[in-house]
């Protein structure tokens, strides 16, 4: 699965469980419609850190980079890993 894929899951899962996540767009900003609030983007994050080992004590936590899913999946991509494992 990839990232854009297992994001778009978590956040249909977390924040829209009434919709398929094949109806949620990539691109759709997520914090401008209200999807995501200020304490949703901290479940994004813990959801990265445990999921994915993403160090997010190494990364500048900057709020464009969870706008939508393409930009969480691009973060994600980017971000250095706590550990050697992570997928």
């Amino acid at each position: 699965m990839s990232h854009a894929q297992a994001v778009k899951e978590f956040v249909v899962k977390e924040f829209l469980p009434d919709v398929p996540a094949e109806e949620l767009a990539d691109d759709l900003d997520l914090m401008a419609n209200g999807v995501i609030d200020s304490l949703g983007l901290l479940k994004v994050i813990a959801w990265l850190e445990d999921r994915y080992g993403v160090d997010t004590d190494a990364v500048d936590l900057d709020p464009e980079s969870f706008t939508s899913v393409a930009a969480i999946a691009a973060f994600l991509a980017a971000a250095p890993r706590e550990h050697a494992g992570a997928a």
